[in-house]
């Protein structure tokens, strides 16, 4: 249906004047594309070094040179550290770098010339006329070889290398992610390409969740029981054999990640019940079976190779799961006794005699005073929007402190896809796991001197240092999404183009539907209801939250209401455009929390509408509309804007309107929208580079 969109009758100039108003703006924008282009070419011509050689995390100290290295072979000299060393001759052939004395001189040095806070991880890198990576351990070793990957370019079949110094050190001892392969399995295969990632970005954990309600994912010969058709609820007989795990051990040991394998207990364990046959975690059975399955564990890798195991104890919440201390405290205790450290999450059971488990913190949730922690709060990539996500990673302190201490041991990301997936790429599809890890890695490694919640559901202000920060740091994550993520799901383009007006909220008295005088009128300000309302021009990027879930800092505290956004979008030809749009942001855990999914004809319940060009945009045909909130076992299929089909919008040459409202209220949890144009080909997003935002009347 076509809007009757008019300017106030105070802005409408005379028609001759709007013409040449129009006919300038044309010439303006060209002019604006010519040299923007322009400036485009000129920049690959003529990049600095250090544009075009990214590093992440970036080195704690770093200096550029102002040539490139160029060569056509390699030769490894000097070699202090033999698996290190060996890997690099498969590597240099798998890349097509020949080997050959007259090479490039690479070069493995041992030194103990490090700080000891920098002595386990530590390196040195530097390239000139040959290549010198200088560690104390094997580890340290093994980063500067991943520094040294990140910096490799090919050109025209001549390789390159930038002239450059580092000296790196991370700031906190542990670096993770967490998969909840319990409640859904991912074949071994998946779980390397993602370790992988965690070696080339300097991760050093990862975090197992093997087991949960819908099933216990790792095999026990002790109770086979476990495995049988009967333990599962989902994945039926998808689990990991103990050479499964072994091989995952070893996959992580040579890429130096820990692995911390968790048995979640005494909550989620319905299919522990289930499979044994035992109603409550209270029956005498219990305790020496869980002391079995612990020693099973524990007996598949030495203590120096697995020295933690998590033991759970969140999220205690049904009769059946409830337990004395007692038990808690006696696995504790065996546990240590095989020399293993105690994690446990927090929120989760507190024994009062444990004075040395090491706290994971989730939620909001602080550790007990005296106690090691691991930071994950506000670190659930499935709660994540690709776009408002990474500026909440970037700009969120690990453990709220700039390093690392004897308390604060660092943080891991978290995967908790809770929902069933129809296959186990969805969980990659689904949630922004690879750019996540991408925008983590700066503050778990380099530290952050200073903590930002007021940015962890919006961008700063455009132009601020702030949101100059993230802008900079933005541009090294699009040259690693060219170089690593190729046909990978990386659902992030650049968003500290897309700028925004918002105005409100209207107070819509629950009439979703309520119109205001900005859907037939745009001026600079409105007066509703004996109140004045003005246009805000601070909202950046491809998703914008109005007011954050999880009350985080945004642009409103009111529970409910009626917002509208504005901006403009120049295209240099009449087109059909790709476009992300989206306003309920599913959090693929919790069934469809804040359900119901939309009706056929809307694109949410809370009745939000787009507009281009005065033209309404229509919502998809849903797969499933008016799905509940209890849908755990459904799995998601269209229902964020990220991993469905792009909406098609028609997009006028030059400049094309565009009007999003975006009422709140009920039972609707996320206040939010997306609107950002986009090109997919198969698995790669990228950014549209002929369009302009302006949000400009």
């Amino acid at each position: 249906m076509k809007r009757n969109l008019k300017f106030s009758d105070e802005k409408k100039p005379p028609v001759k004047k709007k013409v040449a108003f129009q006919v300038l703006g044309t010439i303006y924008a060209s002019l604006f594309l010519i040299l923007t282009f322009t400036g485009y070419a000129n920049q690959i011509i003529n990049t600095s070094l250090e544009e075009k050689y990214p590093l992440i995390p970036t080195p704690q100290e770093l200096e550029y040179g102002k040539k490139e290295v160029r060569f056509k072979s390699v030769y490894i000299k000097g070699n202090a550290f033999l698996n290190e060393g060996l890997s690099l001759a498969p590597f240099f052939t798998a890349e097509e770098i020949a080997i050959s004395k007259k090479g490039l001189v690479v070069k493995l040095i041992k030194s103990d010339k490090f700080k000891a806070s920098e002595k386990e991880e530590g390196y040195t890198l530097k390239i000139g006329k040959e290549v010198v990576i200088t560690a104390y351990t094997p580890q340290g070793a093994f980063y500067g070889l991943q520094t040294f990957k990140q910096l490799l370019r090919k050109e025209q079949g001549q390789w390159m290398l930038p002239q450059i110094k580092i000296r790196d050190w991370p700031v906190f001892k542990i670096r993770g992610l967490l998969h909840d392969t319990g409640r859904n399995f991912q074949s071994v295969a998946q779980l390397k390409e993602q370790i992988d990632i965690l070696a080339l970005y300097k991760y050093n954990t990862f975090h197992w969740h093997l087991t949960d309600n819908p099933g216990w994912r790792l095999e026990s010969k002790l109770y086979p029981q476990l495995q049988s058709d009967e333990a599962f609820s989902r994945g039926v007989g998808k689990y990991y054999t103990q050479e499964d795990f072994k091989e995952i051990l070893a996959y992580c040991k040579a890429r130096y990640i820990t692995v911390i394998p968790e048995f979640d207990i005494p909550g989620h364990t319905d299919a522990f019940r289930r499979g044994l046959g035992i109603k409550t975690m209270k029956d005498e059975r219990v305790l020496p079976i869980l002391l079995d399955l612990f020693d099973e564990l524990m007996g598949l890798a030495g203590e120096k190779e697995m020295p933690y195991v998590h033991i759970g104890t969140d999220e205690v919440r049904n009769e059946a799961e409830y337990v004395e201390d007692e038990m808690i405290l006696a696995i504790m205790e065996h546990v240590k006794n095989k020399n293993r450290e105690v994690i446990v999450w927090k929120e989760g059971i507190v024994i009062p005699e444990d004075s040395t488990s090491i706290n994971q913190l989730w939620a909001y949730h602080e550790g007990r005073k005296g106690h090691r922690f691991i930071d994950s709060r506000s670190n659930y990539i499935n709660h994540l929007d690709p776009f408002a996500g990474m500026a909440r990673l970037f700009f969120q302190q690990p453990a709220r402190q700039p390093k690392g201490d004897s308390l604060a041991m660092g943080g891991i990301l978290g995967a908790w896809p809770d929902n069933n997936v129809l296959e186990e790429r969805d969980i990659l599809k689904q949630n922004p796991i690879y750019p996540s890890l991408v925008f983590y890695s700066e503050a778990i490694w380099r530290g952050k001197e200073k903590d930002y919640p007021e940015y962890w559901a919006k961008l700063p202000a455009k132009n601020t240092a702030e949101f100059m920060d993230f802008k900079e740091f933005e541009e090294k994550v699009l040259v690693h999404r060219e170089l690593y993520f190729k046909d990978k799901e990386f659902p992030y383009i650049r968003q500290t183009d897309k700028f925004w007006k918002i105005i409100g909220p209207f107070d819509h008295e629950g009439d979703f539907a309520m119109k205001f005088p900005v859907e037939e009128e745009i001026k600079q300000t409105y007066e509703h209801d004996g109140k004045e309302y003005k246009w805000n021009d601070d909202a950046v990027g491809g998703t914008v939250h109005l007011k954050h879930f999880f009350n985080f800092p945004a642009f409103t505290e009111e529970k409910s209401g009626t917002y509208y956004a504005y901006t403009r979008i120049y295209a240099p030809d009449n087109r059909s455009q790709e476009f992300w749009i989206g306003f309920q942001g599913w959090s693929r855990s919790g069934g469809r929390r804040g359900g119901p999914t939309p009706k056929i004809g809307q694109w949410h319940f809370t009745e939000p509408q787009i507009w281009v060009n005065d033209q309404e945009i229509a919502p998809p045909v849903w797969q499933q509309p008016n799905l509940g909130s209890a849908t755990d076992e459904i799995p998601f299929i269209d229902e964020d804007y990220f991993y469905r089909k792009p909406t098609l919008v028609a997009l006028n040459k030059g400049w094309n309107t565009v009007l999003i409202k975006i009422p709140h209220g009920g039972n609707s949890w996320k206040w939010m929208f997306t609107c950002v144009p986009v090109e997919i080909n198969g698995r790669n997003v990228r950014e549209v580079k002929d369009l302009i935002f302006d949000a400009s009347f």
